[in-house]
This record gives structure tokens, C-alpha cells and sequence, in this order.
């Protein structure tokens, strides 16, 4: 490991070396676009021998010396893959920097037309700010952003799958309007496409259930219109459930609200998010002694 570490200290070197040649007069008579080639390429291999020692911020930092040349060079679509690498290696070390590098080489690719590859990294940008750096409301930024990407290059379904990230986390964050908005555009596009028709029940079943953390009146007339749109609908388990829930909440009977959602968790399992919803409906019994 320290071998390999010490070989990618020397080309780092001898890429400086090489640069500092290309600049001077004499240099850039006799080849200084050649060194400058040389000198990317002691970058990249230093970058690897970095990432097979598991010098995670020196093999980003050689990939970005790569990517600023490439850039110089007006090779873009080069010097965006090195960004691109230079953030896995940051991941691995520092979240923020990895973001960074994502952003110059989402500029590139968007400069360069190349929007669903500039979709994909946002996503993966929104990937990050859940997992690593732990901020939701950029999260939701770029899966937005990443779905407007993809809608303009007709990938439907990969635009869908971000907006519905960003409606499960506008409601964790208690935007329950944004959450319901999206739950029932994607609902409404489900049903006109027979493979899909059948997922259209779970995206209802949360737009009612953001519903529900709003407005009890404003959950009952959306069940009435989801049963209108898709008749299916009011013979579903998610449907009944929420039929019930809002029995029980004008009851104020807490344990009846208990009890129904046990009975569908039983069969349904019903992961966190659902869980912390369910949660936030049920506080209402308690703060809200007149629910009407």
C-alpha cells in the first residue's frame, strides 16, 4: 500500500514538472501541448495507485489536477468523467467535496446537452445530502431538479421515481400539499398505462394519508375522488384503512386507531415513512379535541 502511495507521490511530481516545462518559452515551442497530455496522464495513474492504497482525498485531488487540464484543453466530456471519479473517491471521505465535483460536472454536461447523464448525477447529489451529509431539503432540490432533467429527455419513468423521493420527503418535512400534489399527478398517470394501473392504489393511499395529517374533510372528499378516478380503489385494503382511521379520529378513539392499523400491518407491513405519518395522524386525537 505504501508502495503504491510513494509511486503516486512520483508521478504527481513529475506531472508538476512536466506543466511547469509546457509553460515555459522554449516549452511551448517544442511541445507544450504534449506535456500537458503527459501530465494528465501521471495524473490518472497517480489517481489509481491513490484509490489502490485507499488515499481516498489524494485520488480525488489528482483526478480534479486531470479534470481542470482536460477543461483547459477543451476536452469537456473528459474532464466531466474525471469529476465524476474524483467524487467517488471524495465519498469515501469528504461528502461535500464529492458534491462539489458532481456540480462541475453536471455544468458540463448541461453546457454539453447531456441531460440525462446531468439527471443522473443529480440524483446522485440527492443520494449524498440522504445518506451522507443529512440535509432533506437539498435532497428534494436536486431530485427536482434531476426530474425536470429527465421529463425533457422523455424518461418518464425515471422522472417519476425522483418526484416521488421528493414528495415522501416534502411530507417527513410536513410540506404535505407538495407530497399530495405529486402523489396524485403520478396516481393519475399510472392510470393510463394498464402496466402501471395497479401502483396508482399506493400513490392514493399516501397522497389520503398526507391528507389526513392536514384536514380530516379534505381526506374524505379525496377518498370520494380517487374512488371516482378508479373505481378499484374502494375495494382496496388502503382504502378501508383510511376509511376507518377517519372513523376513528372523529370518534377520538384512540384504540380503535391502534387496533385498525395493527390489523393492516399484520398482512401490509408498513415501512417508516408510513409508520411516521401514522404517527402524526394519531397525535390529533390528543391535540385536537374538536377534529371538525
Amino acid at each position: 500500500m505504501a508502495d503504491n502511495e510513494q509511486k503516486a507521490m512520483q508521478l504527481i511530481a513529475e506531472a508538476e514538472k512536466k506543466l511547469s516545462t509546457s509553460k515555459s518559452f522554449l516549452g511551448s515551442l517544442f511541445g507544450g501541448s504534449s506535456k500537458v497530455e503527459e501530465a494528465v496522464d501521471c495524473y490518472l495513474r497517480a489517481a489509481n495507485l491513490f484509490k489502490m492504497a485507499k488515499k481516498w482525498a489524494q485520488a480525488g485531488q489528482a483526478f480534479c489536477s486531470a479534470a481542470q487540464l482536460h477543461l483547459k484543453a477543451g476536452v469537456r466530456h473528459d474532464a466531466a468523467t474525471n469529476f465524476v471519479d474524483a467524487s467517488n473517491c471524495y465519498k469515501k471521505c469528504d461528502p461535500n467535496e464529492a458534491v462539489s465535483c458532481l456540480l462541475k460536472a453536471i455544468e458540463i454536461y448541461t453546457d454539453m446537452g447531456r441531460f440525462t447523464v446531468a439527471a443522473k448525477q443529480h440524483q446522485n447529489i440527492a443520494e449524498l445530502y440522504e445518506t451522507e451529509c443529512v440535509d432533506l431539503g437539498r435532497a428534494m432540490q436536486h431530485y427536482e431538479q434531476a426530474a425536470d432533467y429527465f421529463r425533457g429527455e422523455e424518461s418518464t419513468s425515471s422522472a417519476n421515481k425522483c418526484m416521488l423521493k421528493l414528495a415522501q420527503y416534502a411530507a417527513q418535512l410536513e410540506h404535505y400539499d407538495k407530497a399530495i400534489q405529486i402523489y396524485e399527478q403520478i396516481a393519475k398517470s399510472s392510470l393510463d398505462n394498464s402496466l402501471l394501473k395497479y401502483s396508482a392504489k399506493e400513490y392514493m393511499f399516501r397522497a389520503a394519508l398526507c391528507h389526513l395529517c392536514v384536514d380530516i374533510l379534505n381526506a374524505q372528499h379525496a377518498v370520494e375522488k380517487y374512488c371516482g378516478l378508479y373505481p378499484a380503489f374502494a375495494d382496496t385494503r388502503e382504502c378501508k384503512l383510511i376509511k376507518e382511521l377517519i372513523e376513528h379520529l372523529e370518534e377520538q378513539n384512540m384504540d380503535a386507531f391502534t387496533e385498525a392499523v395493527k390489523t393492516y400491518d399484520s398482512i401490509s407491513r408498513l415501512d417508516q415513512w408510513y409508520t411516521t405519518i401514522l404517527v402524526r395522524i394519531k397525535k390529533q386525537i390528543n391535540d385536537n379535541p374538536d377534529l371538525r
